[in-house]
């Protein structure tokens, strides 16, 4: 059994309406969710195959981080599927850099953040001090290099540039993963 730790503001969307996500997790993942919404905590227990039940705790966390459950539910696509982390507040000196940072990553309407999707593949959401990204492992790395690119005060023309090329690699190497029907990346 492991325990995970989500804030309080997410625990209703790991519930969902009348229970229909938690269960829907459950049987998806094969596992058996306990969850205290006085302190965001959640026992997660596998209760069928081991190696889906692995992903229980990442489904969990990815809900807490700020994905959907559909977006978090992708990690039992494949087993290859990550989910990662980037702290945005271990890389600010305080509140105010913290801000600009995080603002950098997001980008004018969203822009940044959009591009980051479009061009790795992978989902990315930005929730409290950090930047969470589910995907296959090249596109976790392009989008988690590009998220320090930033960080970092690279400038976005940069790391645009960063992310075509990832993006023409991945579609060259036959690894390009159609996220919208009819096969538009």
């Amino acid at each position: 059994m492991q325990h995970v730790k989500i804030p309080q503001d997410r625990i209703g969307v790991l519930i969902g309406e009348g229970g229909e996500t938690m269960r829907e997790i459950e049987a998806e993942a094969e596992v058996r969710l306990d969850i205290d919404s006085e302190n965001g905590s959640v026992a997660v227990e596998t209760v069928g195959d081991p190696v889906r039940g692995l992903k229980g705790p990442e489904i969990v966390r990815a809900i807490g981080r700020g994905f959907s459950p559909d977006e978090a539910l992708r990690l039992l696509e494949d087993d290859m599927m990550l989910f990662d982390v980037v702290d945005i507040d271990a890389a600010s000196r305080n509140k105010n850099d913290m801000k600009r940072k995080k603002g950098r990553l997001i980008g004018e309407g969203g822009r940044t953040r959009e591009l980051m999707e479009e061009l790795t593949g992978a989902d990315v959401v930005i929730y409290g001090s950090t930047l969470g990204i589910i995907g296959a492992p090249q596109e976790v790395d392009a989008v988690r290099s590009a998220a320090e690119m930033l960080l970092d005060g690279a400038p976005h023309g940069a790391v645009y540039s960063f992310l075509e090329e990832k993006h023409n690699e991945m579609k060259h190497q036959g690894l390009e993963y159609h996220r919208f029907p009819g096969g538009q990346s």
